[in-house]
């Protein structure tokens, strides 16, 4: 009996664990699995899915779709002999037409977006050549260094005077053309710049280095055998500063600012050692008021290009510290009053100089105080214009009030004269 009670006790316990586990766990440990495998199913899927998407997106968009044209029905009263006949040249029209009429969707974008070279006519090469050494700039170097000639305390030479503005234009040429060879890549990204002739393929790269080589060469020669061997050496070194130190050093640092006001400095001081043979200090002060004036000039110019600067992938001041643009534009815009009033101590001008130029350095500095405080496009605009026209006033009335070769050479007889009646004096 003691047996039977206990078979009967253990598979009542075993019922009711059975009964248990089928109300409890057992369902739903299957439906648990069902599920997760329906979920990462259906992930799966969605994954998959969106990558077929994409995958087919890229498909159309590197199809060319072909528009063709739909001939009309004929009417059904025609012979079938005559509107066969009609609809076979109907289709050979119409397969004529679509050969010529495919249009490629967004062709047209990459096609622009693309480099190829361009055929250029004869007649527009100069044209062409004149963009690729920028030409309004090749003449503000010039005009600087005739400045620098004419500012000279010698007698005017006009064969000197020739060779020194023709051999200055070229190196000047060169030096803009080789600044566009490698500045293609990053010209394309600005709109400023995108229309240059290397950018658009109107002339290639081969052709600008040679045009810059034809330029540069003879135009060293001119200045050191034509004129002297200093200013020639002064050109030379002026190419290899723009080309191998500034142009490389405006994705580099904002020290590129600094160092291209020097070699927009150097044309002035080419233009007195031309005329002179020596770097004097009036050569100095030339070449520190064309320092300090490109610095209210190109600061406000780049202020207005910020945002094309940085696509292009240019460290300038006024995209990556700002401030120090505006302050630095003002610094200068007082250091040309300065500058102004050293000229006659060095006795360069007479003392009528710094009081005629006085209105349009106050002016310029009023205009440099308003770009720092306001720091927007329009006092930026009115700065960098102010500049245009300051620049050759400024030389015109240093020329104006230059002090003339027979002043000198009188006051230095006056001098040599009394140093004469000195040791006269001093001797028994």
């Amino acid at each position: 009996m003691s047996a039977a009670r206990r078979c009967c006790l253990l598979r009542a316990l075993a019922g009711f664990f059975v009964w248990r586990l089928r109300n409890t766990g057992i369902p739903q440990i299957p439906c648990r699995f069902v599920h997760l495998h329906r979920v990462a199913n259906d992930r799966l899927i969605t994954f998959q899915y969106f990558n077929f998407l994409k995958r087919m997106l890229q498909q159309l968009d590197q199809e060319k779709k072909v528009v063709y044209k739909i001939s009309p029905v004929s009417p059904v009263h025609q012979s079938w002999s005559e509107t066969s006949s009609r609809n076979e040249l109907r289709e050979v029209k119409s397969a004529a037409e679509t050969e010529d009429s495919v249009i490629p969707v967004g062709g047209e974008s990459r096609e622009d977006r693309r480099w190829k070279e361009m055929k250029v006519q004869l007649d527009d090469l100069p044209g062409i050549l004149a963009r690729l050494s920028k030409i309004k700039l090749t003449a503000l170097v010039v005009s600087t260094a005739s400045a620098g000639f004419a500012m000279a305390p010698v007698p005017f030479e006009l064969t000197c005077f020739l060779f020194t503005s023709l051999g200055t234009g070229l190196a000047s040429c060169a030096a803009n053309s080789i600044n566009q060879f490698f500045e293609v890549p990053f010209d394309s990204n600005m709109n400023r710049t995108k229309n240059r002739p290397l950018v658009r393929g109107q002339i290639s790269p081969l052709l600008a280095v040679c045009f810059a080589a034809s330029c540069g060469i003879p135009g060293i020669a001119l200045l050191t055998l034509g004129v002297n061997s200093l200013t020639g050496a002064l050109g030379a070194f002026n190419i290899f500063l723009y080309t191998c130190c500034y142009t490389p050093l405006k994705r580099m640092s904002i020290a590129n600012t600094w160092v291209g006001a020097v070699v927009g400095a150097i044309p002035p001081i080419m233009g007195w050692t031309a005329a002179t043979g020596s770097l004097d200090a009036g050569a100095l002060l030339l070449g520190g008021i064309l320092y300090s004036w490109q610095f209210p000039h190109f600061n406000a110019l780049s202020w207005g290009l910020r945002e094309e600067y940085s696509r292009g992938g240019y460290c300038m001041m006024s995209v990556t510290h700002p401030g120090l643009c505006r302050r630095v534009a003002l610094h200068h815009c007082f250091a040309l009053i300065g500058l102004s009033t050293v000229a006659p101590v060095l006795d360069i001008t007479t003392w009528t100089f710094p009081i005629i130029s006085l209105p349009i350095n106050l002016y310029i500095s009023y205009l440099g105080f308003r770009f720092y405080r306001d720091a927007d496009r329009s006092s930026s605009r009115k700065l960098f214009f102010c500049s245009l026209w300051h620049l050759p006033m400024l030389l015109l009335v240093m020329f104006t009030c230059k002090k003339s070769v027979l002043e000198k050479e009188d006051k230095g007889d006056l001098r040599g004269g009394s140093h004469e009646m000195a040791l006269e004096i001093r001797l028994p």
